[in-house]
């Protein structure tokens, strides 16, 4: 069982990317900028009120579908309603909506990222990176077809768009095509070699095709690329509890419940190693921490704890 999903969500763009055109007023283009500086910045509010910006300045709105005279306050084209009354003068303004959608997207406010995505999508229908976002946000929803239109239509428009793959690759191993996932994988592979996300997704893959020493080594790969991955040392962890290698399992649970201490199933995992030890004090600790974060996971668990009481009693 993976952990939990990860996205590799859509590009922010900044503004060397764009094409924008003669009439782009410099103010939008400052305000994108600013945009992009305060997301990596990590200050959210900021970025949504600089994109905000930018696009009520790149764009203007229908008059003959509002009377509203306070349309062009700091917080207007917010919602998808503001969105449709817009009349574009500059396809600057469907950038501006991808990464407002984005930052959304980090903000929790899933529908609202979509919202802005499909504005972006209603100006600019062959905005890649739009149909992504759009993609990642239904996956986050659960909506797994419209998540794969969208990878679909956005590799559609651009082959190289790596994180595309990536995330397409994912949905294939939710289906259980093995192989589709491994093909995703391999294509974003050769367009970044170093994307710790797609090793570790490999090492799923190949864990599930049951070869266990290539699902380490791309566990392996992914932690060298990133050691703060939780995931992935929660992943090394599965494989080697798999081969019943109970010790090294648990160091690698250990290391990933460092890292995020939200990981219910990295505690049901080390409990059932320990469990397997004849650690049982120690197992059960770990299965209430598991409970606390997730009593979901409680009838899964418990068939699990009793087939590891099964198996041990196998052992000498």
């Amino acid at each position: 069982m993976r952990y939990s999903r990860f996205a590799v969500t859509t590009i922010l763009l900044v503004i060397s990317s764009i094409a924008a055109k003669a009439q782009t007023p410099a103010a939008a283009q400052k305000y994108f900028q600013q945009g992009v500086k305060n997301f990596a910045d990590g200050n959210l509010g900021v970025a949504f009120e600089n994109y905000s910006r930018a696009i009520e300045i790149s764009s203007r709105l229908d008059s003959r579908k509002s009377s509203s005279s306070d349309l062009w306050k700091a917080n207007s084209l917010t919602s998808s309603s503001d969105a449709e009354r817009v009349t574009v003068i500059d396809p600057f303004t469907a950038v501006a909506y991808t990464n407002r959608g984005l930052v959304r997207h980090q903000q929790h406010d899933i529908d609202g990222a979509i919202a802005d995505y499909n504005a972006a999508i209603r100006i600019s229908p062959g905005l890649a990176e739009a149909y992504l976002g759009r993609g990642v946000a239904y996956r986050v929803k659960e909506d797994r077809e419209k998540a794969m239109a969208d990878f679909d239509r956005a590799l559609a428009i651009n082959g190289r768009l790596m994180e595309a793959y990536v995330d397409r690759a994912e949905l294939w191993l939710d289906k259980g095509n093995l192989d589709a996932s491994l093909s995703d994988l391999n294509k974003a592979l050769k367009l970044s070699p170093r994307l710790p996300e797609s090793h570790y997704l490999l090492g799923h893959v190949r864990l599930a095709k049951k070869d266990y020493d290539g699902a380490i080594a791309s566990f392996d790969l992914a932690i060298q690329l990133k050691p703060e991955m939780a995931s992935a040392y929660y992943g090394r962890g599965t494989v080697r509890m798999t081969m019943s290698r109970f010790d090294p399992a648990i160091s690698d649970f250990d290391h990933a419940l460092e890292l995020n201490r939200q990981l219910p199933n990295a505690y049901m995992n080390r409990g059932l190693a320990l469990l397997m030890k004849h650690e049982d004090a120690r197992a059960q600790k770990d299965f209430d921490a598991c409970l606390a974060l997730n009593p979901a996971l409680k009838a899964e668990m418990e068939k699990r704890i009793e087939l590891a009481k099964e198996l041990r009693g196998t052992k000498p």
